[in-house]
């Protein structure tokens, strides 16, 4: 099979134009610490209430201006539903569901996880910025889903 000159070198930039691409999602996937989590936490969805952390819900100091929130969701709701934490703490969400996939996130910042029942989910944030922060549920889990928000207020 014979390919004309021009065809050749539409190809050469075609495959170099993937091998880039390919590249350059590399790079921002690894290099930047874009990794999918390799530490699946799991508990037994039924007895949540009664599994650590879970059975001490709330804002926990573990380090200076260093905290983890502990939090449940469950039919169209999070527990605990308003939370205070001082300005530029850092907070390390740990969040597991009761009954079915919800979503966890929080508007104009990093924190955008799924939540899944058995799974323990963390995603760390630090609050440099006073004001009142919505925490939403961006997975559909029912006739309520619009319903579900609590708030972070920092202080």
């Amino acid at each position: 099979m014979h390919l004309h000159r021009f065809e050749k070198i539409w190809l050469m930039v075609g495959g170099a134009t993937l091998v880039l691409f390919l590249i350059v999602l590399s790079v921002n996937a690894y290099a930047m610490g874009m990794m999918p989590p390799s530490h699946m936490k799991m508990i037994d969805p039924k007895k949540v209430d009664e599994t650590a952390p879970f059975d001490n819900l709330g804002l926990h100091k573990t380090g200076d201006n260093e905290y983890d929130l502990v939090m449940t969701s469950f039919i169209f709701t999070f527990q605990p539903n308003q939370i205070e934490v001082p300005v530029g703490a850092k907070v390390k969400f740990v969040v597991t569901s009761k009954d079915v996939v919800h979503g966890f996130e929080i508007p104009k910042t990093n924190v955008n996880i799924m939540v899944l029942p058995g799974h323990i989910s963390e995603v760390t944030h630090t609050f440099d910025k006073p004001g009142t922060y919505l925490i939403l549920c961006n997975e559909y889990c029912g006739a309520g889903h619009q319903l579900m928000a609590a708030t972070i207020v920092v202080k």
